[in-house]
């Protein structure tokens, strides 16, 4: 057996559907599929056993204990040289495999991932947060751009390692948050080769809206400051921008409402002194200082209109470019609030990764 491909579901029997649908039209055939059931109260065993007869698919069932070592229950029953771990969200194109197997074959590696991308069926704001987390302007190009601010780790929802490496590894950690970026490190610090596949890529469905969008790269936030206590050089410059950001944007709206709440001052003194001690020059100023008050949220609409015109660009809907900047302010305030909350937690206070987020842990 070639590929075994380790699908860890939680509560999603429908996206389970479409993702076994799309490896049964796989022009690579010589795979097979591991679906584990992490605990779920809607199951999605009717789902895979439609597909027995199409897929060399096994389903099992288990307690819930998280992701990661939900992948780690598949690998211990898979047969693979090679095993992939996709998230349930993920659809695969037809040609999927056969990449894997022609950058294999071309150049050897213990481990692979590739990029993700938005389906045209997917919705505008499923598209707008696809672009929030692939754009090099909200995430620096490190989850399988072109350009990139930091080297390629590859991520849970395709994830491609040799089996003997896995085993000797031990699989994904117990970590709570960013167990796939540690088994990266691992994987790395191992002395494994370890590359990004291009055209390998995944459409990835990620969160229908932006409240459990700002939920999960929240998580990842808090992600970061974990493997910094673990790791402490994995950190870099990429991954302190969202917390610059965050606290730039809010400086820069604190010091736009000071200037409006001045103006308004002067604007009711100058209304009501003007004429009794005759100083016209105060509504003069009064105007000037309204003006100079929305200078310090051009840095922000610069940003909205660099990250609409591109998203917009790029997906040809003026919708979506507008989505994208929500999508992206959401992105980068979801993620910076993690990573400073983590931080203040985790490296002032002096709280273990468990106790620090009791409230996050898989939901």
């Amino acid at each position: 057996m070639r590929y075994s491909l380790i699908i860890p579901v939680f509560n999603r029997p429908d996206e389970v559907d479409e993702l076994l649908e799309s490896l049964v039209g796989q022009s690579f055939k010589d795979f097979e599929v591991l679906v584990v059931e992490d605990g779920s109260e809607r199951p999605c065993r009717e789902v895979v056993e439609k597909y027995c007869g199409r897929l060399n698919v096994s389903y099992y069932s288990k307690p819930n204990s998280g992701p990661g070592q939900t992948r780690n229950y598949g690998a211990e029953r898979s047969h693979g040289e090679y095993l992939i771990v996709l998230d349930s969200d993920c659809v695969l194109p037809p040609g999927y495999l056969e990449a894997v197997e022609c950058e294999l074959q071309r150049e050897p590696a213990e481990a692979f991932g590739g990029p993700d991308k938005a389906h045209a069926s997917f919705t505008p704001i499923q598209k707008a947060i696809s672009y929030a987390m692939t754009s090099f302007f909200t995430t620096g190009g490190i989850r399988g751009g072109k350009k990139k601010m930091d080297k390629f780790y590859p991520r849970s929802f395709n994830m491609g390692v040799r089996a003997d490496v896995y085993r000797r590894l031990g699989g994904f950690s117990k970590m709570r948050f960013g167990e796939d970026i540690d088994f990266s490190i691992r994987i790395f610090k191992a002395g494994c080769r370890c590359r990004l596949f291009p055209e390998a890529w995944v459409w990835h469905k990620r969160r229908t809206d932006l409240k459990k969008f700002f939920k999960q790269v929240h998580n990842s936030g808090i992600a970061r400051i974990n493997l910094y206590k673990k790791y402490p050089e994995s950190l870099k410059l990429v991954h302190l921008l969202p917390a610059v950001f965050t606290v730039g944007a809010a400086l820069l709206l604190l010091v736009a409402l000071a200037g409006w709440i001045g103006a308004v001052w002067i604007f009711q003194m100058a209304h009501r002194y003007v004429y009794a001690v005759e100083m016209p020059w105060l509504a003069e100023h009064a105007a000037l200082f309204h003006a100079l008050s929305w200078i310090p949220l051009l840095p922000l609409l610069l940003f909205a209109l660099l990250v609409g015109a591109d998203a917009a660009v790029r997906n040809r809907s003026m919708k979506i470019g507008c989505l994208a900047v929500a999508a992206s302010v959401v992105q980068l305030v979801g993620y910076g609030t993690g990573f400073l909350r983590a931080f203040w937690l985790r490296c002032v206070r002096g709280k273990d990764e468990f106790s620090a987020f009791e409230g996050n842990f898989y939901k």
